[in-house]
């Protein structure tokens, strides 16, 4: 049986590529229909009109070029969040996440602490309530660095630093 199955198996491709030798593609078109004599137009890509598990990727890559952004984020926001940052070492910057973290960073003449932030757009609206900084501190103490508290009133104040700066930037775009 094992010998009947061998030769089944080498004579399959064998068979395959014996077709009719006339076929062929009009125009070499890779998906011409030769049966008729004219070549098939077929959709291709994201524009095929098939909606897959209720995504329309045209649909979404159409909204996102009228939104004028790639940003998964308020772009007013994200570029006010960075501007408000801009002082310390960025670290990272995630713009589809709308996550922003710094390094650490030692202002002049205080060689005793260190801070750092990490800032998160929430949303596509310009909203008050669309960016939240938390702000780290660490102080020296015998050579080691040590997290300190940092007054909530610091988070805030670098929040309202941001939508200033957002609501500035918007009205700079409006005005052109």
């Amino acid at each position: 049986m094992k010998p009947f199955l061998a030769a089944i198996a080498l004579m399959l491709p064998l068979l395959a590529a014996c077709g009719d030798a006339n076929q062929r593609l009009v125009n070499n078109d890779e998906y011409g229909d030769w049966r008729n004599g004219r070549a098939r137009n077929r959709p291709q890509g994201a524009s095929a009109g098939l909606v897959v598990f209720g995504v329309d990727k045209d649909r979404e890559a159409r909204e996102a070029a009228a939104a004028g952004t790639g940003l998964s984020v308020n772009a007013y926001l994200w570029r006010a969040t960075l501007d408000t940052l801009s002082f310390m070492p960025l670290a990272s910057a995630d713009p589809f996440g709308g996550t922003i973290i710094t390094d650490w960073y030692t202002p002049p003449g205080s060689g005793g602490e260190r801070f750092r932030a990490q800032a998160y757009v929430l949303g596509r609206q310009l909203r008050s309530d669309g960016v939240r900084v938390q702000v780290f501190r660490q102080s020296l103490d015998r050579g080691q660095w040590v997290d300190s508290p940092v007054s909530t009133a610091t988070n805030s104040e670098m929040e309202d630093k941001v939508l200033a700066r957002a609501r500035e930037l918007r009205s700079q775009s409006a005005a052109r």
